[in-house]
């Protein structure tokens, strides 16, 4: 991977970065071409809003929403596709009531739950039952694990249950001890383990950011799309534009730069400053479609 461009960071005129890699390149050469069959769809954590110790605190880049909104009424449409519930990644973008969002939809818990901007409506299905069994036993299986102090859960709405080590005296050894015995539980339960910065996420089987995004793709008979992401989460959705791309739809993989997951900026076709950088991006995408 080259060097990449950094994006301007004047305020009013910021400048569209080239991607480093000739499938990027042709990429974003679709999209500007043909913005209203493009689709940007972008994870929220890491990428739109910066990691914080306690998720609870995340909260969008101040620069995030202006810029989805300049951006939304040009393209096809805009998606947020998260881990969270939409309904907290809503609340945390302040993506609700916003003029020039009508086309965004959050499309939550790697897809299983969806909110639409137009109509305000959140959709989901029934949660796993999996999920409240593995939450029963947990305590116990972290204690005899001794990931010890600083390791805690998040509760993700009843779809999901999130043990995060950031906070531990030393996250990655904690993260290694317990990868083990989490994925033992949730294979006992029926769910699987999804594993990311510093979180091991216990969640249902065949729902993922890469389906998510395929299908929604199709709903909006997308011919091109960009992506950002950051983490390991992320990873099947670079998949699925990796497989658009062989099927002949552009993608434009962006990575919202992180030194923690190296292997998603080493799959990117352009690497930018984190969420500053991502909203600059959207800003200077916008600004060139006029």
């Amino acid at each position: 991977m080259g060097t990449q461009e950094t994006p301007s960071t004047d305020p009013v005129s910021p400048t569209l970065p080239v991607p480093t890699t000739s499938a990027g390149r042709e990429a974003l050469a679709a999209i500007l071409a043909r913005p209203g069959r493009a689709l940007v769809a972008l994870d929220f954590d890491g990428t739109l809003a910066p990691i914080v110790e306690n998720p609870e605190d995340a909260r969008a880049h101040p620069g995030a929403r202006p810029a989805l909104a300049a951006l939304a009424p040009k393209v096809a449409a805009v998606a947020v596709v998260t881990g969270r519930p939409a309904e907290v990644a809503v609340r945390n973008g302040g993506f609700a009531g916003v003029a020039g969002l009508e086309r965004l939809s959050v499309l939550g818990h790697y897809g299983a739950e969806r909110w639409d901007a137009r109509t305000g409506a959140l959709t989901a299905p029934a949660p796993h039952p999996g999920v409240a069994a593995v939450r029963a036993e947990l305590p116990a299986v972290l204690e005899a694990a001794q990931g010890g102090p600083g390791v805690w859960v998040e509760e993700k709405g009843g779809r999901a249950v999130a043990v995060h080590t950031r906070r531990a005296d030393d996250p990655q050894a904690a993260f290694d001890a317990l990868r083990a015995p989490l994925t033992d539980l949730a294979a006992r339960h029926g769910l699987i383990v999804e594993p990311g910065r510093m979180v091991l996420e216990l969640r249902p089987p065949g729902i993922d950011k890469g389906v998510a995004l395929l299908d929604h793709v199709r709903e909006v008979g997308a011919e091109s799309v960009l992506y950002a992401g950051d983490d390991l989460g992320d990873l099947p959705a670079f998949a699925a534009v990796e497989k658009l791309r062989a099927d002949g739809v552009p993608g434009l993989l962006v990575c919202s730069g992180s030194t923690e997951v190296g292997e998603v900026a080493q799959r990117a076709d352009l690497v930018v400053d984190g969420p500053a950088g991502v909203v600059e991006l959207l800003r200077a995408l916008a600004d060139q479609l006029g």
